[in-house]
C-alpha cells in the first residue's frame, strides 16, 4: 500500500479546493429526467396557430413587490443604456406566477413566486442567511404566495409547475407546495456550473426537497431556425414552450393560446419594460449576455410579427397599447 505524505495530501486537498472555487457547482443537485410530457415541433407549427384563440384560461398573480439592482435587470453597458444615461440603483419590480387552466389537462402554474415565510418570518425561510443578506429583502413586500392562491381554489388540484428557470424568485414558492409536485424545466436547467452556485445550491435544493424529479421538456433543435427549440407542451397546440437560453442555460418562455388571444410569458428573458422597449438584454443576473440578447431579439421579433400577442414580462408590466395586447396580465 502506497503511503501518501501529509504535505502531498494537503497539497492535493488545496488543489481540489481551488478547482472547486474556479469551476463552481450546479445550481441544484435535485434529480432530473427527460419529460414524457410535450412534443418537439418546428416553430412553423407554432406560427400556424398562434393567432387563433385557444382553450386555455390564464391568470397572472402578483406574488410580491420588490426592488433590486438595475444593473442585474438591464445590461447598463449596452450602447442604448449608456445613451439613455441609465445608472445603477434600485429598480422597482414585481414577482409573478401564472396559473393556467387547460380544459382536459387541468390546473398548472408557471413559476412559483416566493415562499410564505419571507413575508413575516424570513429567518425561517428555506433561503440561507448569507443569500438572504444579499437579496434586498427590506424592499420586499409579499402579497400572494402561490400556496395561498391554491388554498383559495381547493377544488382545483395542481397538476404541475412549469419553471421558466430555477432562480429563487421563480422557484422559492415550491417549498410550500405538496411533496411529489411535478416540475417541468428546460434542458440542463440547474445543471450549469457557476461559482455563485456554491452559495445558492443549498437554498435551491431545499426549495425542491420532496418534489418529483425535474422533468426536462423534450426540446430538439428548431428545424426552422427561429428558436433554439420549440415544444408543443400538451400536444394540442394550446401551450408552447420556447427555449430561450442566456439568462440561464435552460431558460424557457411560453406562448399560451387563451380564449382572449395569445399570450407570451417571457420569463426572465426580459425583466423590464425598458429592456423590452429598447431591445436591451438583462444584465449581471444572466449567465450569458450574448445568448440572452439573441433570445430577447427572437421574442421581440415574434411579438412584432403578431401584434395581437400579449406580452407579459418577467418582472414588470407593459402598458396597454391600442390595437395590440401588450399589457402584463391581471
Amino acid at each position: 500500500m502506497t503511503r501518501i505524505a501529509p504535505h502531498s495530501l494537503a497539497g492535493s486537498l488545496a488543489m481540489l479546493y481551488v478547482l472547486t472555487l474556479a469551476t463552481g457547482c450546479a445550481l441544484t443537485s435535485h434529480d432530473r429526467r427527460r419529460a414524457e410530457l410535450g412534443v418537439a415541433r418546428p416553430s412553423s407549427a407554432l406560427l400556424a396557430v398562434i393567432d387563433q384563440p385557444g382553450p386555455v384560461e390564464l391568470t397572472t398573480v402578483v406574488a410580491a413587490d420588490w426592488a433590486v439592482e438595475r444593473s442585474g435587470l438591464i445590461n447598463l453597458d449596452h450602447p442604448r443604456a449608456k445613451a439613455a444615461g441609465l445608472q445603477d440603483g434600485d429598480e422597482p419590480i414585481q414577482v409573478y406566477f401564472h396559473v393556467l387552466r387547460h380544459p382536459q389537462r387541468g390546473l398548472f402554474a408557471v413559476d412559483a413566486g416566493l415562499e410564505r415565510a419571507l413575508g413575516d418570518h424570513p429567518d425561517q425561510s428555506h433561503i440561507s442567511g448569507m443569500v438572504r443578506s444579499k437579496m434586498n429583502l427590506e424592499k420586499l413586500h409579499l402579497r400572494t404566495p402561490l400556496a395561498d392562491w391554491l388554498s383559495s381554489h381547493p377544488a382545483e388540484p395542481l397538476r404541475g409547475v412549469f419553471l421558466t428557470h430555477l432562480h429563487l424568485d421563480h422557484s422559492g414558492g415550491l417549498v410550500d407546495l405538496p411533496a411529489g409536485t411535478q416540475l417541468y424545466v428546460g434542458p440542463g436547467e440547474g445543471a450549469e456550473r457557476a461559482l455563485l452556485n456554491l452559495f445558492v445550491q443549498s437554498s435551491t435544493d431545499r426549495a425542491l426537497e420532496g418534489k418529483a424529479p425535474l422533468e426536462e421538456l423534450p426540446f430538439l433543435p428548431d428545424a426552422d431556425g427561429r428558436f433554439e427549440g420549440v415544444v408543443d407542451v400538451f400536444g394540442d397546440g394550446s401551450v408552447w414552450a420556447l427555449l430561450v437560453p442566456g439568462h440561464t442555460q435552460g431558460s424557457i418562455a411560453l406562448v399560451v393560446r387563451t380564449r382572449q388571444g395569445p399570450v407570451l410569458l417571457t420569463g426572465d428573458a426580459c425583466h423590464t419594460r425598458w429592456g423590452w422597449e429598447h431591445d436591451v438584454e438583462p444584465g449581471s443576473f444572466s449567465s450569458d449576455r450574448p445568448r440572452s440578447a439573441e433570445s430577447l431579439a427572437r421574442l421581440r421579433r415574434l411579438a412584432a410579427e403578431h401584434p395581437a400577442l400579449e406580452v407579459r414580462l418577467g418582472h414588470q408590466r407593459l402598458p396597454v397599447v391600442k390595437g395590440a395586447r401588450t399589457a402584463a396580465g391581471r
